[in-house]
C-alpha cells in the first residue's frame, strides 16, 4: 500500500523537521513548504496530498489565506498550527473548514495521533462517497457534482451545504442546525449567511434549485424522489 502524503507548511525549518521526522517514523510521505505561496504551488501540482499541516503566521501568505484558497477546490483535511490561543482565531479556523487546531508548543506524538485519527475518519467518510437524488449525483471524495450529467462548479461551502441537504432529504432543517453542521461550530452571527449561500447554490443548480424548499420562519428542506 502506498504511503499517504502529508504537506507540512511552516516558515521555521526546525518545526518542519520536527514534524517531518515523526511523520516519517510513522510511515507517512512528507513534503515541505516554507511559506503559503510555495504550499499552494505544491498542493495544486501534486494531486495526491492526503492532509495539510499548516502554520498560521507565515510571510508572503498566511495560513488563513492558504486555507481559504485550498477550500475553494478541495476538502483535504487541514490541521492548523498556531502560537496563539485566541478563541477568535480558533473560530475563524473552523469557519474556514479547518479539521483540527493545535497550539504551539505541542507534543509531536499527539500531532501524529491527530493526523491518524483525521485520516481514519476521512477514509471512512469516503467509503460512502457517491450520493444521488433528483437527477443530482455527488462524489464527496472527488468534490464533484453532476446535474443531469453536467458538472456544476460549486465553492467549498456550497458543496458542503448541498451535501448536508442531500444527506437529510425530506427533513426540515432550521438555519441554526444548518449553521452548526455546515459551518462546524456554534455560529452566533447573522443567520442570513445561510440565505445568501442557498441563493447562490440554487442559482448554480438551475431548475434543480427548486428541490431546495424554503420553510418560512424556520429554514429549508431538500425534496427529491
Amino acid at each position: 500500500m502506498d504511503k499517504l502524503k502529508v504537506l507540512v507548511v511552516d516558515d521555521e525549518s526546525r518545526m518542519r523537521k520536527l514534524v517531518k521526522d515523526f511523520l516519517v517514523k510513522n510511515n507517512y510521505d512528507v513534503v515541505e513548504a516554507e511559506d503559503g505561496s510555495v504550499a499552494l504551488d505544491i498542493f495544486f501540482e501534486q494531486k495526491d496530498i492526503a492532509l495539510i499541516i499548516l502554520d498560521v503566521m507565515m510571510p508572503k501568505m498566511d495560513g488563513w489565506e492558504v486555507c481559504r484558497e485550498v477550500r475553494e477546490y478541495s476538502k483535504v483535511p487541514i490541521i492548523m498550527l498556531t502560537a496563539k490561543t485566541d478563541e477568535r482565531d480558533e473560530l475563524q479556523g473552523f469557519q474556514l473548514g479547518v479539521d483540527e487546531y493545535i497550539s504551539k508548543p505541542f507534543s509531536p506524538k499527539i500531532l501524529v495521533a491527530r493526523v491518524e485519527a483525521i485520516l481514519r475518519r476521512t477514509n471512512q467518510a469516503n467509503a460512502d462517497e457517491i450520493m444521488e437524488a433528483g437527477g443530482i449525483q455527488m462524489n464527496k471524495a472527488a468534490h464533484i457534482v453532476m446535474i443531469d450529467n453536467k458538472a456544476v462548479d460549486l465553492s467549498y461551502k456550497e458543496f458542503e451545504l448541498l451535501t448536508y441537504f442531500m444527506e437529510n432529504r425530506g427533513i426540515a432543517l432550521s438555519r441554526e442546525k444548518i449553521l452548526n453542521n455546515v459551518w462546524n461550530y456554534d455560529y452566533f452571527g447573522d443567520a442570513r449567511t445561510i440565505d445568501t449561500h442557498v441563493k447562490k447554490l440554487r442559482s448554480k443548480m438551475g431548475e434543480k434549485g427548486d428541490l431546495i424548499k424554503t420553510i418560512w420562519g424556520m429554514g429549508y428542506k431538500f425534496e427529491a424522489e
